[in-house]
């Protein structure tokens, strides 16, 4: 389906060819210009250009009893090299079939005989144009696409962020306009997708890229400690705790604090950061001496939030807090322009990727998303024997099928149930639901379940 109307250039000496192609192609919404000589046909292609001129259909023989088809070989080599992507129909009623084999090894669309057949002639055109229209608009896509992205990389830190996708694009464009903006973010996404980095460019172009840029990840910590490490602790706070030890907040003063996995932080913690994100104002455990800090927080999960604040186990007036402004960033397989980019980036140097493995990369499902790309390509990099990487290299699977979507986290019902079943053993129901000890030990803390529920 042609987008808009478009125009055909006919260039022919008899005005009765030009009239009748005229008429046939009005009757099918395509305009139609006619150039007498080759030099008028030029000239209006000077005029006009590709924007304006869709097609060119060309005789072969302007002079008088000529036959030869030199004056429209010498025409068709003349708009190839000014407008090497119009196409051109040759039409004669003289027909040479080495010439026309020539001419279209050359880059000419199609060669039809006078008296020409209108329905291939109609035929041939509607696809012609057609192709045209969808390659132009690709190349304005693909060129707006470059100007934004040379727009972004002029305008902002991006931290060497190595991307291609319009997808990661859009989270970019988002990421950098609310960075001047003092309030938190929330970013999501599955694990491995590069949350931090995106916290990084928030930072690096923010009112205070100056200052700290703090991490905390809250589910590489036992709770009980999440606290301490947030706001610090007094001597003989907690066992263990013999001299008084600064937290993130105190850390990330004047700076950005960057927490990871915020759905594993305790009630009792998401309480506290509640009131330093409203206060700037908190204490250490064991202390009563209130400490005031300015500290943008930039908060990152993988968790459904909403589904823990049905059960209960995170607060809802902390999920607003902290969601002012949510980031969305897509998994690996979901921004599939990335792939090849970045892997590119993980190659060692002196290595590239034969074909056969850049078609397995982009084949392959990225469960574990650029994390597991990363592992891939330092494979790749150790077992490859020479320059090239192969598909053996990478050790992806033979058959590189989708993989199936994580399954979701036992809510509070499966695991009473796998406890029950267990007799209230840990190690076994964490067996059972596909965990580890410690992470049943964790879900059961949070949703406020004991060993013999």
């Amino acid at each position: 389906m042609l987008t808009a109307m478009p125009t055909v250039l006919i260039i022919d000496d008899n005005a009765a060819v030009g009239v009748a192609l005229d008429v046939l192609f009005s009757l099918h919404d395509i305009a139609a210009l006619h150039a007498a000589s080759p030099e008028e046909g030029l000239a209006l292609l000077a005029r006009r250009g590709v924007e304006g001129i869709d097609l060119v259909i060309q005789d072969m023989n302007f002079s008088a009893d000529t036959t030869s088809g030199e004056e429209g070989v010498a025409l068709f080599r003349q708009i190839r090299a000014r407008h090497p992507d119009l196409p051109v129909i040759l039409l004669t009623a003289w027909t040479h079939l080495d010439a026309a084999v020539d001419l279209v090894k050359a880059g000419a669309a199609d060669y039809l005989p006078k008296p020409w057949n209108d329905e291939r002639l109609l035929a041939t055109v509607t696809n012609l144009v057609e192709l045209g229209q969808a390659n132009r608009a690709l190349a304005q896509r693909v060129g707006r696409e470059r100007r934004e992205r040379r727009e972004l990389e002029n305008q902002y830190d991006l931290r060497g962020l190595v991307w291609a996708d319009p997808a990661t694009e859009r989270v970019l464009q988002l990421a950098c306009q609310v960075a001047r903006a003092d309030v938190p973010v929330l970013i999501t996404g599955p694990n491995g997708t590069g949350k931090e980095r995106i916290a990084e460019i928030i930072q690096a172009n923010s009112q205070v890229r100056d200052g700290p840029f703090v991490v905390l990840n809250c589910g590489a910590l036992p709770s009980e400690l999440i606290e301490a490490e947030l706001f610090g602790a007094d001597a003989g706070a907690y066992t263990g705790a013999s001299k008084a030890r600064e937290g993130k907040f105190e850390a990330a003063d004047g700076g950005t604090l960057f927490l990871d996995e915020i759905g594993n932080l305790p009630l009792a913690g998401q309480m506290k950061l509640l009131r330093v994100l409203e206060t700037g104002r908190f204490e250490r455990l064991g202390s009563n001496r209130e400490r005031q800090v300015k500290v943008r927080v930039v908060s990152a999960t993988n968790a459904d939030l909403a589904a823990m604040i049905h059960a209960g186990t995170f607060r809802e007036d902390l999920f607003y807090r902290l969601n002012v402004i949510e980031l969305r960033l897509p998994a690996l397989a979901a921004r599939p322009g990335d792939i090849l980019p970045l892997a590119t980036r993980f190659l060692a140097p002196g290595k590239r990727l034969d074909r056969g493995a850049e078609s397995a990369l982009l084949a392959h499902a990225w469960p574990g998303n650029v994390r597991e790309l990363k592992n891939v390509m330092a494979r790749a990099n150790l077992l490859a024997q020479g320059e090239l990487i192969h598909v053996a290299d990478l050790g992806l699977p033979a058959a590189a099928a989708p993989a199936p979507a994580p399954e979701a986290e036992p809510d509070r019902d499966a695991i009473i149930s796998a406890l029950t079943r267990a007799g209230g053993v840990v190690s076994q129901a964490a067996s059972e639901l596909g965990l580890s000890r410690q992470a049943l030990y964790r879900r059961m803390e949070r949703l406020g379940i004991g060993r013999s529920a």
